[in-house]
């Protein structure tokens, strides 16, 4: 599949802004299922110093300074990217979940302890006694560990209501698992940490999900929306995602920006600023599949 992807955000503020600084991970990732075939950051107003460099999981950060007075920021990523479904292993073929657990505890070789940072806790991510209760009665003993996880993907997805407000990126994942209500965000948190919990390796992805309209409703610009999953470590096969908020193995119609411990690794934008009064932000994301004439 074949994707043109505009994503703008806008703030705008009460008061001017005399000096902003900002972190951007918008750029999509290249991987042996995604390629990135051009990528375009636009700021309005004209940033003063702009720079780049590549965090220590791997994503590009795009960093921007503005140093006139301004009381709206106009920021717009483009993108055109290629995705192709990839292969998965049957989930009954995987090892048992308790030996993997053992080999990222033992971590005898390096790539095994650069898996192992992702099980432990993280800010947006501390490890959680009811969380790995509620993640036993899928990791039941000698279970395979991609069917156990697929099982817990799909009880969150059950379980739990898709509630945008009912929740924010500041909501506890102990008061997500009481309340069973949350977004995306939330599910890939809780999930995260079920799995940390039990001493497994899991991270934060971050995306798009291409949508598709009502059938005979055309497709509206701008409705689709930045997601969240998460992807857990697979001994033999690397790591696979999953997507608690739709109960799928991410796909063709996963488009991926980055992953990290958790949000705060990969947050679309963030930064400090002097000045502003409260403002207004307004996010629009557009995913719109490219023909393949076109391409």
């Amino acid at each position: 599949m074949h994707y043109n992807v505009r994503h703008t955000t806008t703030y705008s503020y009460t008061d001017p802004v005399s000096i902003c600084q900002n972190d951007v991970h918008l750029t999509p990732r290249q991987t042996p299922f995604q390629t990135t075939a051009g990528f375009l950051l636009e700021v309005s107003p004209e940033p003063m110093l702009q720079r780049s460099w590549i965090d220590t999981f791997g994503n590009e950060v795009r960093y921007f300074s503005l140093e006139e007075p301004h009381q709206e920021l106009r920021v717009t990523a483009r993108s055109r990217i290629t995705v192709i479904k990839r292969e998965l292993p049957l989930p009954f073929d995987t090892c048992p979940w308790e030996t993997v657990r053992d080999q990222l505890a033992a971590s005898e070789t390096l790539e095994m302890r650069m898996i192992s940072q992702f099980r432990f806790e993280s800010p947006y991510v501390q490890y959680l006694n009811a969380a790995r209760d509620y993640a036993l009665p899928s990791f039941t003993p000698g279970r395979p560990l991609l069917d156990a996880a697929l099982d817990l993907t799909s009880r969150i997805y059950h379980e739990f209501e898709y509630a945008p407000a009912a929740t924010s990126i500041s909501t506890p994942t102990k008061e997500v698992l009481e309340k069973r209500r949350g977004v995306c965000q939330d599910f890939a948190h809780l999930q995260i940490t079920a799995l940390r919990s039990l001493g497994l390796a899991a991270r934060y992805v971050s995306g798009y999900l291409v949508t598709a309209p009502p059938p005979g409703k055309p497709r509206l610009v701008g409705a689709d929306a930045s997601h969240a999953w998460l992807a857990v470590f697979c001994p033999g096969h690397g790591w696979i995602d999953l997507d608690p908020t739709n109960n799928v193995i991410p796909q063709e119609r996963h488009i991926t920006i980055g992953w990290g411990r958790d949000y705060g690794d990969v947050c679309p934008i963030q930064g400090v600023l002097t000045g502003g009064g409260s403002h207004v932000l307004t996010v629009s994301v557009d995913v719109a599949p490219v023909p393949i004439d076109a391409t």
